[in-house]
């Protein structure tokens, strides 16, 4: 770790790792070797085996797990091989309790995966503390959270919730991957376990999938290297250089798409064909001050609803600067339909339980300028109010 305390954003760039100490390369040096000759049959030396360990991900684990605020850091092949991978720290007969709006991959791994090896779940509204406490069985050690959630952006209380789980020696895993360590330290708030989907703000070009994790006590750390270990979905090097150099520019790229998307919510809210906007940056949204107050900022995801599917696909038909796909944290404006993409894996009826409804489109602002896609929106939207009068006038 680095001797000096600097301010998140130089540390971005000044670490451990920034200069090679062999050869004074100021940037990582991708090592592909797969195996490691070893000079004497009683003293390995620190690799042996790339799935162990190898130098090029190494330094990606220590950069985060330092961002983190961690003992260690892990990077995984993909976000869902590092959530699946910490799940693993789970027992046949154990029971979790997790954020109902969750992202549509965890809720399969969840409902899909471990319930075949017996592992129990519940899902609740975290918002509501009463709700997450009547949840809790004897058998429950782990809570699961998203914060802001996938796709509505709910807040949940990271202390209250981790103070729960302390009461009862339960873990709690923290998925970040909406506001990364430069807006949230899941870890200083007593998460055990922080997860990102690195495909998104961390890489940030929309060129690598990638996952990592990271703890801060150093038995789970042991406990959760061996099983990476053993499970083996561990990042290639070249991804790791890649989530390494997106890094780099995180700060100066979260903190123009976080101006745009404040910007974006404002617009979105006031224009009339716009059923509702979730986003944790406007005042009317219910967890606002527990956001500002556990947070950095509000990110710069948001979603919002339409007053019916058929106005939705008139935007989108008409929208242009955005590129509808899957994913999102990219420099890119990414739009995203949640019930055939990210939250496909969820049946509709669970969704609409939830409250993520087939009107509902999720927003990953990019770097363009907010004017722009403001301009840009305003014109898909005039599309949708002509459609809609077409209809009026047809009835």
């Amino acid at each position: 770790m680095s001797t000096e305390k600097y301010s998140f954003e130089t540390n971005l760039l000044h670490n451990k790792h920034k200069v090679d100490p062999a050869t004074g390369a100021v940037s990582v040096a991708i090592q592909h070797a797969s195996t490691f000759h070893q000079f004497n049959l009683e003293n390995y030396g620190k690799y042996d085996y790339a799935r162990s360990g190898n130098p090029t991900r190494e330094a990606l684990e220590d950069v985060i797990a330092e961002l983190e605020g961690g003992t260690r850091g892990f990077a995984f092949s993909s976000g869902m091989a590092a959530i699946s991978t910490a799940f693993l720290l789970l027992s046949s007969g154990d029971h979790i309790v997790i954020t109902e709006d969750v992202y549509g991959g965890t809720y399969r791994m969840v409902t899909q995966v471990l319930t075949r090896f017996g592992i129990e779940h519940t899902f609740v509204d975290m918002t509501d503390l009463n709700q997450v406490k009547e949840a809790i069985k004897p058998n429950t050690k782990a809570f699961y959270v998203e914060t802001p959630s996938n796709p509505l952006l709910k807040v949940t209380d990271i202390a209250a919730i981790t103070a729960l789980a302390k009461e009862i020696n339960a873990i709690t895993y923290v998925d970040n991957t909406f506001l990364t360590p430069e807006y949230q330290r899941p870890l200083e708030l007593g998460a055990d376990v922080v997860l990102h989907s690195a495909t998104k703000f961390l890489s940030g070009h929309s060129d690598v999938v990638a996952g990592l994790a990271v703890v801060k006590d150093e038995e789970l750390g042991q406990r959760l290297y061996s099983l990476q270990n053993s499970f083996g979905a561990i990042l290639g090097v070249q991804d790791a250089w890649l989530v390494l150099r997106g890094i780099k520019t995180l700060h100066v790229r979260l903190e123009q798409s976080q101006k745009s998307a404040i910007k974006l919510a404002g617009f979105l809210d006031a224009h009339p064909l716009i059923e509702k906007v979730y986003y944790p940056g406007l005042e009317s949204h219910p967890q606002y001050e527990l956001q500002k107050d556990q947070a950095g900022g509000p990110g710069a995801v948001l979603s919002f609803e339409f007053t019916n599917e058929q106005a939705l696909q008139v935007f989108l038909s008409n929208v242009k600067i955005p590129v509808f796909a899957v994913s999102l944290g990219a420099v890119e404006s990414i739009l995203s339909y949640p019930a055939k993409m990210s939250h496909a894996a969820m049946p509709q009826a669970e969704r609409e339980k939830r409250g993520i409804k087939n009107s509902l489109i999720r927003l990953s602002v990019g770097l363009e300028n907010p004017d722009d896609l403001i301009k840009d929106f305003s014109q898909a939207l005039h599309q949708v109010n002509q459609k809609l009068l077409v209809l009026q006038q047809g009835e």
